[in-house]
């Protein structure tokens, strides 16, 4: 196992984590509020999601690329 495929492989873990911590936010209490009154959760959910997937899709793209 070379290094590209650590790191991609630490980008996906990440990922997973971010995207966990985003579902998690997302049933919070201040979610639920803020998805009352604008129909969107809160920013930290958003930016948890966004993190999780964009690391994810780096993790995979590093991973695959041959050395």
């Amino acid at each position: 196992m070379n290094m590209n495929q650590v790191l991609g492989i630490a980008f996906i873990v990440v990922g997973g984590l971010l995207l966990y911590f985003g579902f998690r936010a997302e049933d919070s209490f201040s979610s639920s509020v803020s998805k009352f009154f604008s129909g969107n959760p809160t920013d930290k959910t958003l930016w948890l999601f966004v993190g999780g997937a964009a690391s994810i899709i780096a993790g995979i793209l590093v991973t695959a690329k041959k050395s």
